[in-house]
């Protein structure tokens, strides 16, 4: 380090010779123990260097499977060539041994509670209930407001599962001209009982009184989508085009009055200005809005297009779309044109536009295992598009409060691009019918389940970030999620035991990764300033140039 420290001071001297001396003369003075610091801060930064060497490395390791995890993915996909080659029983075994069991499925955890029955004959109800219900009855006998609503509030608290309770209570409140609590009662109602048909009759009921056709014309859609079964679905599916016809009827009258010239200028025109869908304006606003759904999804993916960089390998788009298809067949929504779109983008998220444009980062399909899980997402982003619930925020509220405005795309931020604010209700929704739709598509039930534990165990891991991850930040708690995905599925003993598609997935994720690599490398070296340079960055394996050998994704399938 001495010997060093004074080559370099007489490479001065010859510049610097005044400088040069002094230096000289204090190194002439140096004690052994400054020599031995000096090259202790020399070690020290070697050591620095090497560190970040190490963390990179460990960083790279930490994101590889283990041998354990390595040996339960063989596992898998050697249950799935059974399941494939229709040996489901020796399949269903070895499913069984690389998955865990749930502590819902433990011996005497399951039926610990006892489902409540839901009822409408007053004569089931508890003596506390019936008590309610005759005070009830002699308010209304004698005109008593107050002994009215105090009886039927605590009949609807106490023994909610009285469904006549919930219907008096509403009715009682409109006929006091209570609307709002009359709509609140009946909202709670659905909302702790979405799949009875009398309190979903009666909240439509409320919608029509209201002249609110859009919302019975979605309310009326999700019922006979969630219960197929049920012989008042069929009632409902038709409703659902009458009362979708008598909303663009009245838009197209107010229209016509110039009733909402100046409120479409000011709000819904305005809520799209700037927006993902670009500048409209009000009557471009209000064509969308008559040509329903789809016209929008077809305006905003044409937008989305341009402003988002998206993976154009073929072998890559093939392989989601033919999965997002798959779903999408079983969504019950055949008016809807579904397309999968990918974005280069690292982070375990996807989304829904109106209409059924879908678009799935390539974290999606890098941050999952199977194609259940991959699947499982596509479901549920399906769902939202099936039960229209991005179409009722665009057309319920302000677009603006429920669609990120569109930001520049700069580095990586493709992420917190566009986030459809959902209700809890409308999650909890898209979570049990993406299920719904993931068995029925022949993929293991737990798919949807299975990618609420990695977002959950993710979040859980990640120590730098107090916030939870971009795509939960609008949703439930991952973790009651995954509860209630694990409720629903052994309660309506859905099968979880099949078809994962871990083979194929892991070289579409190879691919991908590899995709990521050199896009990464672009976002390292600062080349990423513009959605254009983004672009120029993604591997296209439609050039020429691109001659390499790639697994071939095109497997038989399920």
């Amino acid at each position: 380090m001495k010997l060093i420290s004074l080559l370099l001071v007489g490479l001065n001297a010859l510049m610097f010779p005044a400088i040069a001396l002094a230096e000289f003369d204090r190194l002439e003075n140096i004690s052994p123990s400054s020599i031995a610091q000096l090259e202790a801060e020399e070690d020290e930064e070697d050591k620095s260097k090497s560190k970040e060497e190490e963390e990179d490395e460990e960083s790279e390791k930490a994101n590889e499977p283990t041998p354990e995890e390595i040996a339960r993915l063989k596992k898998l996909a050697t249950a799935d060539s059974l399941y494939l080659s229709g040996y489901k029983t020796d399949a269903v075994k070895l499913y069984r041994q690389a998955k865990d069991i749930w502590e819902i499925e433990q011996p005497g955890t399951k039926g610990d509670k006892e489902p409540v029955e839901i009822f409408d004959d007053p004569e089931q109800l508890s003596p506390a209930g019936k008590v309610f219900w005759r005070n009830y009855q002699k308010g209304k006998e004698q005109e008593l407001e107050s002994k009215i609503f105090s009886a039927l509030k605590l009949l609807t608290t106490r023994e909610p599962e009285f469904i006549s309770g919930h219907l008096h209570y509403a009715e009682m409140l409109q006929k006091y001209e209570r609307e709002t609590e009359s709509r609140q009662a009946l909202d709670r109602a659905v909302s702790r009982y979405p799949n009875e048909p009398k309190l979903v009759k009666a909240r439509i009921e409320a919608h029509t009184a209201a002249e609110e056709w859009l919302e019975a014309s979605i309310l009326a859609r999700q019922f006979s989508l969630f219960n197929p079964d049920l012989p008042e679905a069929k009632e409902l599916e038709v409703l659902t085009e009458e009362y979708l016809a008598e909303y663009q009827s009245d838009l197209r009258s107010k229209i016509a009055l110039s009733a909402i010239g100046n409120a479409i200028a000011g709000t819904v025109g305005f809520a799209l200005t700037g927006s993902l869908f670009g500048p409209l304006s009000a009557l471009e606003t209000t064509s969308m809005l008559l040509r329903g759904e789809s016209a929008m999804g077809e305006v905003s993916v044409k937008q989305a297009k341009k402003q988002l960089p998206l993976i154009e390998d073929p072998k890559i788009t093939e392989y989601v779309n033919e999965i997002g298809q798959k779903v999408a067949a079983q969504s019950g929504r055949d008016d809807l044109k579904y397309e999968f779109l990918v974005i280069m983008d690292d982070s375990l998220n996807a989304f829904a536009l109106p209409g059924g444009k879908i678009f799935v980062n390539a974290g999606a399909i890098m941050k999952t295992d199977s194609e259940a899980e991959l699947a499982g997402l596509l479901a549920h982003e399906v769902s939202h598009a099936a039960l229209s619930h991005g179409f009722q925020l665009v057309t319920q509220e302000n677009l603006t409060a429920n669609i990120v405005s569109y930001i520049p795309y700069v580095g990586n931020a493709a992420t917190s691009l566009i986030v459809m604010n959902y209700s809890r209700g409308m999650e909890k929704q898209a979570d049990i019918y993406g299920t719904r739709i993931l068995v029925n598509s022949g993929y293991a039930a737990d798919g949807v389940r299975n990618l609420m534990l990695k977002l959950h165990e993710s979040h859980q891991e990640d120590e730098d970030n107090s916030e939870p991850p971009e795509w939960l930040s609008s949703h439930p708690n991952s973790k009651e999620r995954v509860r209630y995905m694990e409720e629903l599925i052994v309660d309506r003993n859905l099968n979880r035991f099949a078809y994962e598609g871990i083979a194929r997935h892991q070289e579409a994720k190879y691919l991908v990764t590899e995709q990521w690599k050199k896009y990464d490398k672009c976002i390292e070296d600062g080349k990423i300033v513009t959605v254009e340079d983004a672009r120029k960055c993604i591997p296209n394996r439609n050039k020429p140039e691109e001659t390499e050998e790639e697994p071939d994704l095109n497997h038989e399938d399920n």
